[in-house]
């Protein structure tokens, strides 16, 4: 496994165990546990979690394997996210949100920090990413939550999740900790991120974005799509150049390639697709091979 380097004292592990799908791996408390131990012996030790995951229940639900296991805590990082209201959330005991919406106050943001570690039963969040942009959003309300927080111990760094570059400098402007990444949807089927400017300023900023649905939620291998059929047929070409053994490795490779340091999330509770990504870093494309998956997505060459 590859660790980065997200800040002076924070380390992620180069791929991210994500937990949006929890509730779905119908695992009992023991199980995750067996699921934590096993992910972590291959390399897996950084954590992603919202508030919001399985209905505000996922937190809470690995918060019973962490009560069970405490020593576990030690040996991971733990990331969550907060700023998204479904609609019927108990925002109070006696009013429950008529819409979705995103509430970046400060009381909210300290509000939902104070739920996570309590559902989790942990001390410290190693990092806290705001998890959409706001058009509503007070910047300097959400400095004043990020301060609190890192000044009580609760929160170590910070972060975004789905900001534009326009969004992420506005934020960056007010804030007097530094965000050490950004949260977004790339894959070799969803380049837009690639081409509006957020992987280019997480360069500029010497960040590493993370990556959700880097396989685009599975149309890499389901899709009937003319670009998803011809995207298969270069990444089985590509295989067979490298020597892996499936092409969800080469979809991988495409990404780790990628000289910003690219952090995919794998969302899987069977330790044998969460282990697909890591035999992927030992491959490096080539450009030529990394601009075949390029051409065979878009249909049509470089300019």
């Amino acid at each position: 496994m590859e660790y980065v380097k997200m800040a002076d004292d924070l380390e992620y592990s180069r791929v991210v165990l994500g937990f949006w799908r929890l509730m779905d791996w119908g695992l009992s408390t023991d199980e995750l546990i067996k699921y934590l131990e096993e992910c972590m012996d291959i390399g897996i030790t950084t954590m992603d979690h919202a508030d919001i995951y399985g209905n505000y229940m996922v937190e809470e639900r690995f918060g019973e394997a962490l009560k069970k296991r405490p020593d576990l805590r030690n040996k991971m990082q733990i990331i969550s996210k907060c700023g998204i209201v479904y609609k019927d959330y108990p925002v109070t005991e006696t009013h429950k949100a008529r819409v979705k919406y995103y509430d970046y106050s400060k009381k909210h943001i300290k509000g939902q920090v104070e739920k996570s570690l309590q559902y989790m039963g942990i001390d410290t969040l190693d990092t806290l990413l705001l998890h959409r942009p706001s058009p509503f959003m007070d910047c300097g309300e959400i400095a004043a939550a990020f301060d609190e927080l890192k000044a009580e111990g609760k929160v170590r760094t910070f972060g975004v999740s789905n900001f534009l570059p326009d969004e992420f400098r506005l934020l960056k402007s007010y804030l007097n900790t530094p965000l050490i990444t950004n949260q977004v949807e790339l894959s070799p089927l969803r380049m837009g991120n690639m081409e509006n400017g957020v992987i280019n300023l997480c360069m500029e900023e010497r960040i590493h974005p993370m990556l959700w649905s880097p396989l685009a939620g599975g149309r890499i291998f389901t899709g009937d799509g003319e670009e998803e059929v011809r995207l298969r047929e270069t990444l089985e070409i590509i295989r067979e150049e490298i020597g892996a053994e499936d092409i969800d490795e080469v979809a991988f490779a495409w990404l780790f390639s990628h000289p910003a340091g690219l952090i995919p999330i794998t969302g899987s509770g069977e330790i044998g697709l969460a282990s697909r990504p890591i035999k992927a870093l030992d491959y490096r494309l080539t450009p030529e091979q990394w601009y075949m998956v390029w051409t065979a997505v878009k249909g049509h060459k470089v300019p």
